[in-house]
């Protein structure tokens, strides 16, 4: 076999998953792992060559660099890459492609960039031999990918010829079928090996379910493929490649199960196909069986996983109500579940109606996607024993209010999770009912404090030190839902008496005069009840004597 030294290779990858393909390459024994975008750099031999393409479940293409420069112009380009020997890759019976990738404002389109890079290599040959090799689109025997990111060029090796998504289990498909690649990112990034069960309620054409029955069993991705590019090089080694291929020293059992289900009977049965043709017939099970159908959920617990519509590439006639149900389904029956649901729209998690434990951003094809995790309990998310309560409850008696005032409020408060909504709500009905009053509400002008009625100016005058007290002993528990019924205290004990103040008693008592106060309001009276004459003027009275005398 032949030994070669470490060269530098590159993992192409879908966004959000280069840690994913990261610790892959790490399991697999490469050196200098470096994460980029949409890409992951590592070192090694043609042994790692041959099993990152064998293995790497989030790998789309494995290259090998074999030149890198810089170039401003597409005739700099030609000019560089007819310095490379390519009798070291190339000979004139094979034929070769050309995949570009540029992004670049020098370089604006990628045919022209690979329509130069072609005619660097063809003459290349014409100078030499008055011969050239052919450019095969379909099946050539090697593939090159040039890279640009603005003036910096990488020509590379392409070592799995056809993307390592396709599988080569896949024979037939539904409606817009989830990649291999992401299907495999989803189960990694949630952490599952096949440690529980797995669940698809919404599989489709199955991608899911058999990529998780592959990681649970540790069989390599790329077990079924036909062919890799990497074979059709000049120093590809047959011996290592077929040692590698057939070791199955990793191999693992599932002792659990791997259930997949669907409303169409023709996606059933194109996921059995598939299914059958990957060799997992024993480990998967199939059912015909709309989600809504789903009344409890296999035991023991694992894992739901599901890609369900978007509304955009499968048009669905009421998308809100398909969500609603699926975050119905999910926190009545499937308790005990971590669940999982890839989805485009913020708008579809929405109408789940639940919150989410984690949150992965994903790519679906060009559409920017999220999976959120969800962790469903029986029951509120943070229900407490009821014997707990009770013995705080009883416990806190023998103290005083003051201290009694936040356990009170937390005992009594609504209890629904970290939501702010509850929270004003709650402080009202713990004041309709009896309950503390808040220091420094807020105020509203039109309504006064808030959550809190206006029950006369009296009241909002009184300051809370005048309340009398009660005795939390003298509370009665209502059998039922052993929670304390206030009883309804009579107006007189919080609102002021009015005493009518009689003036001539007063003042017979104290032997004075009445108050000035008095005084004025009774020459206002008297002057109301007798009003006065005008008197005229003297002047008035010259003109009507002047007038007459006219």
């Amino acid at each position: 076999m032949k030994r070669t030294e470490n060269f530098q290779m590159v993992a192409k990858t879908m966004a959000e998953l280069e840690d994913v393909l990261a610790e892959e390459l790490i399991e697999l024994g490469a050196n200098d792992v470096e994460t980029g975008i949409r890409m992951v750099s590592f070192t090694g031999n043609n042994a790692l060559l041959y099993k990152a393409n064998l293995h790497c479940r989030t790998a789309l293409r494995i290259l090998k660099p074999i030149h890198t420069f810089v170039a401003n112009n597409a005739d700099e380009v030609y000019e560089e890459i007819k310095k490379i020997d390519w009798e070291q890759y190339l000979t004139l019976d094979k034929t070769f492609s050309i995949d570009a990738v540029v992004f670049s404002h020098i370089f604006r389109h990628s045919k022209f960039v690979s329509y130069r890079v072609k005619d660097g290599i063809v003459d290349y040959f014409s100078e030499r031999y008055e011969k050239r090799p052919s450019v095969s689109v379909t099946n050539p025997d090697l593939m090159f990918n040039i890279h640009i990111a603005h003036n910096k060029c990488t020509l590379s090796l392409d070592s799995s010829g056809e993307s390592l998504h396709k599988r080569g289990y896949r024979i037939a498909q539904t409606d817009a079928p989830l990649n291999e690649v992401l299907a495999a990112g989803m189960i990694l990034k949630s952490g599952w090996r096949g440690e529980s069960t797995f669940i698809d309620p919404m599989c489709g054409s199955g991608t899911l379910l058999i990529e998780a029955a592959m990681i649970a069993l540790n069989i390599p991705p790329g077990i079924h493929r036909d062919s890799f590019a990497f074979e059709k090089w000049n120093d590809f080694d047959k011996d290592l490649f077929s040692e590698i291929y057939n070791d199955d020293s990793g191999a693992k059992t599932f002792d659990y199960k791997i259930i997949g289900t669907d409303i169409s009977g023709q996606a059933i049965s194109i996921a059995e196909k598939n299914v059958k043709n990957a060799g997992l017939k024993n480990q998967i099970t199939l059912e015909i069986k709309p989600f809504q159908q789903y009344t409890k959920a296999p035991e023991p617990a694992g894992i739901l996983m599901t890609n369900p519509p978007y509304g955009e590439r499968i048009r669905v006639d009421d998308i809100e109500a398909l969500y609603n149900m699926i975050g119905e389904r999910l926190k009545h029956v499937f308790a005990g579940y971590d669940a999982y649901v890839l989805s485009f729209k913020k708008e579809n998690f929405d109408n789940i109606g639940l919150k989410p434990a984690e949150r992965f951003f994903l790519f679906n094809g060009p559409l920017e996607c999220e999976m959120r995790k969800y962790e469903i309990f029986a029951g509120k998310r943070d229900d407490r024993k009821k014997e707990e309560v009770s013995a705080r409850r009883y416990d806190r008696d023998n103290r005083s209010i003051g201290e009694n005032k936040r356990e009170f409020k937390q005992d009594f408060a609504n209890r629904a999770g970290s939501s702010n909504r509850g929270s004003k709500r709650s402080r009202d009905e713990g004041r309709e009912r009896g309950g503390f009053k808040e220091k420094g509400s807020r105020w509203d002008k039109d309504k006064g404090p808030s959550g809190d009625r206006n029950r006369g100016s009296d009241r909002d005058r009184k300051s809370h030190s005048d309340y009398k007290s009660y005795d939390r002993k003298k509370v009665v528990y209502d059998d039922a839902t052993n929670r304390p019924v206030f009883i309804k205290r009579d107006p007189e004990d919080y609102q002021q008496k009015r005493k009518r103040v009689d003036l001539k008693k007063r003042k017979s008592e104290n032997s004075e005069e009445a108050p000035g106060a008095e005084k004025r309001v009774n020459k206002v009276f008297i002057a109301r009840k007798h009003p006065t004459k005008r008197k005229d003027s003297e002047s008035d009275v010259n003109k009507e004597t002047n007038s007459d005398n006219e």
